[in-house]
Parts: C-alpha cells; structure tokens; sequence
C-alpha cells in the first residue's frame, strides 16, 4: 500500500495565515506544511488540503484515480476545494467498514473529540491508522478490534496521528497493543504550538515518532528505521528552567510511568506543599508516584517495568549528605566523605546495570554564585560530581536553558 501525504500541517496549516509568531516565521521550505491530507493508492484520499490538484502534482501524483474522498474532522480551515471530477466527500459513520472496489478496506474508529478515525487495510494485508487533529481513540480499554489482546488484528504498520498535541494518544494505542516497537509513527496535523526544525524531530524522536515534508511518499509495511529511545536520560538545568517539564514530556507517549519523587515532605513549608501540588497536577493520571530516596532496588527491576522518571537527584543528594552527617565538618572528615561517596557509587554503579527505561532530573549549579559556607560549596561540588557520574551512563544527556532542550550526547 502506497501512502503520499499532500499535506502535514494542522487544518490552518503551517505557517498560519497572517500569524506573526516566531513558530509561524520560521516554517519555511520542508517545514512549510499544508492540511493534512492523504493519498492511498491513488484512489482514496483522505482530509482535503487547499489546492489538492496542484498538492498532487508536486509530489508527481494525480488525483483522476480517486474513487472515495473521506472526512476525518469538521473543517476549521479554508473553505474545501473538491477538484472537478473528484466524489464529494464524506464521513463514515463510527464502526462502519466500507469495502472499496480497489480492494481497500476501510473502517471508521471512534475517537474521542468531534470526527472521526479510519483504519485503512490495503489487498496486500498493509494497515495504517489515521487519526484527525486533536484526537485519541475512543474505547482501546474494551474489546477494541485493534487489540491483539482482544483476539484482533496484529499492530499497525504505520500510524498518523497529531502525537504533539495528544501524545497520550500514542500511549493509549501502546497499551492496547496496536502501536508495537515496529510501528512506524507518522506525526500530522503540525501546529505552530511547537517550534519548527530540529526542536519540532527532536521532540517527536523522544516518542518515537518523525514528521515528514509535505509531498513524502511512504510504503506502508516497509521497514523504517523507528526512533531509537534512550533507555538513560539525564535533564540538566537551573532554577525555573523548564528541566522537569522537559523530562515528563519525553515519557508522555508511555502508557505507565513510575514517577520517583525525592522530595519527600516539609511539614509546615507551604512553598513546598505549593510545588509539589503543581507537579502532581502536570502529571498524567495513569502515572504512579513513588516518594522515596531508595532508587538502588526501584532501578534494579526488570525492564518490562514501567520507565522510571527520578526527580531530582539535587534532593536526593541533600538527603544522602543528612544519613552521612556530610553538612558537618568534623562529621566529613571522619567518615562521611567516604560514606557519601560509596552512596553515589553505589546509584551510579545501579544506573549502569539498569534494563528500566529513566529519565532523571537534577539541577546544574557549576555557574551559579559561589556558596559562602564550606557545607554549600560541598553540595555544590558533590553534585557536579555525581552529575557528571550519572551522566557518564546515560545514553543521551540534555542541558535545558530558559525552556529550550540542548543535547550534550545523543
């Protein structure tokens, strides 16, 4: 089954008519995006992008072969343009199958905003799921046909869907099993909410998703390289800078998360009780948190366990220097220097041998003011030290500076 993409944006397209943001003004050649419409086989067309005839064209395609155009979602965008000599579109009503006379078999999928899925199944047995802007399937949790646990169909081979402004969508398709590691995950419907270029791959390759320009051709079922996730990250940064946001989103697209908080409490630090409350009201629902400092068993389970997200080592370092009575003086020097030290081996030694997929969180204070007393600079240079250890078993380490990413590796 051939699969030509007339178009990738959002229904407004990319850049937005009249729209002065720096996303808008930056989106100029591959990353200029039409409506998301799709061509199958020459002969089903689905969504309509301004000017499909001269759409086609471009990507050396016609469009005189199409015998079915189908609507994914009410059209917010430009007013339709249906070529002369195309059928006029139409929607399909949720769980209805159309049998094309091509040999085409389409179902509509229930989804979970206004409009509709379709599951396209080509004569060669090739699947693709097409989502439309906004949406996530509707009911994958009953006895959802896409579900291989259901008794359905394999995984898709390919999946279009808006994964930015919706990756727990991808994680609902992952945990009903129709999204496997094979899945080849298309992102469509772009919007100016994410920068262009390489921030716009670098996020969808952290959910093992890739966009591709307008015009692209795919075959459904070919073999194509998928994102390689990290098992390891670590999400460097200072105060403010966006470093957990930065972590939790690179795991949004996983059905279940373990979220290790190494805060803990602070009876009667409202601050505290603040910020904690905020991240708790960030996370998705389906993840589960865990409040310890005991990361050596949390990091030594399998790894069919659900991806650990540690935030932060900064905090667990703090309760690591108060066991080994590190804040004293006469205490460091007497053994908690080394007590210390066998602790962050000890993490970092477990960091190395873990199968569980981790994002961990710390903060980066090298080019901070330099702390008055001994015991601040001690924190200060144990945590560039553990930083630097930690980081040293991590497939891919991040730097996040006023909310912008920076890869160091990976």
């Amino acid at each position: 089954m051939d699969l030509t993409l007339l178009g990738t944006g959002a229904p407004l397209g990319l850049p937005r008519p009249d729209c002065p943001c720096a996303a808008c003004a930056t989106a100029v050649g591959d990353e200029a995006r039409a409506a998301t419409a799709l061509l199958v086989d020459g002969a089903l067309l689905l969504d309509l992008t301004p000017g499909p005839a001269f759409a086609a064209a471009r990507a050396g395609r016609s469009l005189t072969g199409v015998r079915q155009v189908l609507l994914s979602h009410p059209h917010d965008g430009p007013a339709l343009e249906v070529p002369a000599g195309l059928p006029q579109p139409a929607r399909v009503a949720d769980g209805r199958e159309l049998a094309l006379l091509d040999g085409h078999r389409v179902r509509a999928v229930a989804v979970d905003v206004p409009g509709t899925g379709y599951e396209v199944t080509g004569g060669d047995g090739a699947r693709l799921l097409y989502l439309p802007p906004g949406a996530a399937p509707a009911g994958l949790g009953e006895a959802d046909s896409t579900s291989p646990a259901a008794g359905g169909p394999s995984p898709y081979d390919l999946v279009l869907l808006d994964v930015l402004a919706r990756p727990e969508a991808l994680a609902r398709l992952r945990a009903s099993g129709a999204v496997d590691a094979a899945t080849d995950v298309v992102a469509v419907h772009l919007d100016h909410t994410v920068p262009p270029g390489p921030e716009l791959h670098r996020r969808l390759a952290a959910l093992g998703a890739r966009a591709v320009p307008d015009g692209t051709s795919l075959v459904v079922g070919e073999y194509h390289a998928v994102p390689d996730l990290p098992r390891r990250t670590l999400v460097l940064g200072g105060a403010r800078s966006g470093k957990s946001v930065e972590a939790e989103r690179r795991l949004l697209a996983f059905p279940e998360v373990e979220y290790v908080a190494t805060g803990g409490t602070r009876e009667g630090d409202e601050d505290w009780a603040l910020r904690v409350a905020l991240h708790r009201e960030r996370r998705p629902a389906g993840w589960r948190t865990t409040e310890t400092c005991d990361l050596v068993p949390l990091l030594a389970e399998p790894g069919t366990a659900p991806p650990l997200l540690i935030d932060c080592l900064a905090l667990w370092l703090t309760h690591a220097m108060d066991e080994a009575g590190a804040w004293d003086d006469a205490a460091w020097e007497a053994g908690g220097r080394r007590a210390l030290r066998e602790r962050c081996e000890a993490l970092v030694a477990a960091v190395r041998e873990t199968r569980r997929r981790v994002v961990a969180v710390s903060n980066e204070v090298g080019s901070g003011v330099v702390p008055a007393t001994p015991a601040g600079r001690r924190f200060r240079d144990e945590l560039g030290r553990l930083n630097a250890a930690f980081g040293a078993e991590c497939e891919q380490l991040l730097l996040v500076v006023a909310g912008q990413a920076l890869a160091l590796r990976g």
